[in-house]
């Protein structure tokens, strides 16, 4: 039967009116974006045969567009509208993180930094530059393949921190093995860092590493 049939309260546009965004499962919010269905399945249907296919929501929105475009029905306009969905999301966070202290609201620096490099299938080491408000001035990916002390160069990161003018920074890296646990690299890297920012008065607030669905932060297990 197709949508525009159902009673009005199970249809997922007007669900989402009436009850709120997270009122709605995986499958009816993803059929928002999908807007159409095909010859005998509805909207909802092919959602849920996409996130079947994936095995979750989150393997479906990462996934490529090659990838994507395999499952009947979904073709590359409803890729587009998904991915500039998620970048719309990881704007909003960056906003909000330039408007307001990182260090009085540390969830949002860790969402941000989570969407951002949970999916990446290689290591990057990145920079969050922030001013004497503790808001950020800069993301900047720095830093690429296996984090260790000769891939990593003092001298460039305190380079950039000069540039944007930065007061504080906090690092992040990604674990493409999905284990977000430091490494002994990690934290000599991480010890590096600090010395050198200290020699031009800029604070290391954090370092987070990110891993499949977790992070860890070096300040809130006191390596700092």
């Amino acid at each position: 039967m197709p949508i525009n049939l159902w009673p009005e309260h199970e249809r997922p546009r007007e669900k989402l009116v009436s009850r709120g965004s997270s009122a709605l499962s995986d499958a009816e919010l993803l059929a928002i974006f999908f807007r159409t269905g095909m010859t005998g399945k509805t909207a909802v249907d092919m959602a849920r045969e996409a996130l079947l296919h994936f095995g979750s929501l989150r393997k479906l929105v990462e996934a490529d567009a090659e990838a994507f475009c395999v499952i009947p029905g979904l073709g590359l306009a409803k890729y587009v509208q998904i991915q500039a969905a998620l970048e719309l999301g990881q704007r909003c966070l960056k906003e909000t993180l330039q408007r307001e202290d990182v260090l009085s609201k540390p969830s949002d620096a860790r969402n941000f930094l989570m969407s951002k490099m949970r999916a990446y299938q290689h290591e990057v080491f990145a920079c969050l530059f922030l001013n004497n408000q503790n808001r950020v001035i800069a993301f900047d990916e720095m830093f690429f393949g296996t984090i260790n002390g000769a891939s990593i160069y003092s001298r460039e990161v305190v380079k950039r921190g000069l540039k944007h003018n930065a007061a504080a920074i906090i690092f992040a890296h990604n674990h493409p093995s999905g284990e977000a646990e430091p490494s002994e690299a990690d934290q000599q890297v991480t010890q590096q860092l600090v010395r050198a920012l200290s020699l031009v008065d800029i604070r290391v607030l954090d370092h987070i590493v990110i891993g499949d669905g977790q992070s860890v932060s070096f300040a809130e297990r006191g390596l700092l």
